[in-house]
């Protein structure tokens, strides 16, 4: 199983980011997929989870109107695009894949965006 994330960078106040997780091993087109974060100092937060058929999504209401989860299962591929960033988005952003049964889940390595002027 591996969960790749891609996309991250450095941005300034107000830009944007689309990250992108590919997904291999196992049956993406079943896993609820979601996106957290992990500043320094901080626990790690949900960003936002998208259903297996990408039909529902959800979003921490901090992120609501500015970050956008989507999927695409033919690709095996999960994105976040991130519009009007704040310094206060800077975290590591991870890739998560949760099974159907809600039992286990998978992490990504993670990446590193970085909001600042």
């Amino acid at each position: 199983v591996q969960l790749v994330e891609s996309g991250g960078g450095l941005v300034q106040p107000g830009g944007s980011l689309r990250l992108s997780c590919a997904a291999s091993g196992f049956t993406f087109s079943r896993y609820v997929m979601r996106w957290y974060r992990q500043a320094p100092g901080k626990e790690r937060e949900l960003v936002a989870a998208i259903t297996s058929t990408g039909e529902g999504t959800n979003y921490a209401d901090s992120m609501k109107g500015r970050f956008t989860i989507s999927r695409d299962n033919a690709k095996n591929t999960v994105y976040l695009q991130m519009n009007s960033l704040k310094p206060e988005d800077t975290a590591v952003y991870y890739c998560n894949a949760l099974a159907p049964t809600g039992g286990y889940h998978y992490w990504g390595q993670g990446t590193q965006v970085t909001v600042s002027s």
